[in-house]
């Protein structure tokens, strides 16, 4: 399997739907409508079908559940003309995505002076926090703890406290070697004080200790703060995807 693939799997496991459906080599993944990546049509592999009648079967089990249609197109989609074919059909490009890597052997100590709780389960106070610094709505809180309760891998929720309030917040997910990033975001009112930076960097002890070498992380590319902090940590681009979006009202 090719590295940048591998990625994609780890990505697909630590960012989980609700529930999935495998539709002739391609997955539909369903969570309540919470982030495109858990709310999408996700091409694995070729299959001897016609991708048009299979845009219109995925079109119409989204519908049946009040959804809009959202495809994820990588490097790897099958068939490599589906991008061509969705642009046809009216699907729009939506949050174009880096996909980062970057070695952890030489990630530098955090700072003893940070206040920070790191938890292994999600739990209620962290994602008290999340909600206050993401400005997730009570459905879509309900919806992350339906995600990452009871997973199978090795997680953390990391808190950085500042003026003893919540200043960033984080998860980590480890799997074959490496740590994902998600749900990294920093206050508004405390960015620009290296926060995010000791945030990562404790997470990223986290993921030493539980046997990485290797961080993966998602980034829209339109995120200038975001991807100027990773900068600071090596991660480079290793490949891009983005989403076709169509709404179900343009059939209507």
């Amino acid at each position: 399997m090719h590295a940048n693939q591998q990625i994609e799997e780890l990505s697909l496991n630590a960012w989980p739907s609700l529930q999935t459906i495998v539709y002739d080599g391609w997955l539909l993944r369903f969570a309540d409508g919470y982030t495109k990546r858990s709310n999408c049509v996700m091409p694995l592999y070729e299959s001897g079908s016609e991708a048009a009648e299979k845009i219109r079967h995925c079109e119409q089990v989204y519908a049946e559940r009040g959804m809009d249609t959202i495809f994820k197109i990588t490097p790897f989609a099958k068939p490599a003309h589906l991008d061509s074919l969705l642009n046809e059909r009216g699907y729009k490009i939506v949050d174009p995505v880096y996909v980062k890597t970057a070695s952890l052997v030489n990630i530098p100590a955090p700072s003893e002076d940070a206040a920070y709780q790191l938890d292994e389960l999600v739990n209620e106070r962290w994602l008290d926090e999340l909600a206050s610094l993401s400005g997730l709505s009570e459905k879509q809180r309900e919806t992350t703890v339906k995600m990452l309760a009871g997973s199978p891998l090795r997680q953390c929720f990391i808190t950085l406290y500042a003026d003893g309030v919540p200043a960033a917040c984080g998860i980590g997910v480890v799997e074959q070697g490496y740590v994902g990033l998600y749900d990294i975001v920093t206050s508004e009112r405390y960015r620009n004080r290296g926060l995010g930076y000791q945030l990562l960097l404790r997470l990223f002890w986290w993921a030493k200790q539980n046997g990485t070498e290797k961080a993966y992380l998602l980034v829209v590319q339109g995120n200038i703060p975001a991807n100027r902090l990773y900068d600071k940590f090596g991660f480079e681009t290793q490949y891009e995807y983005w989403y076709r979006v169509k709404s179900r009202l343009q059939d209507e």
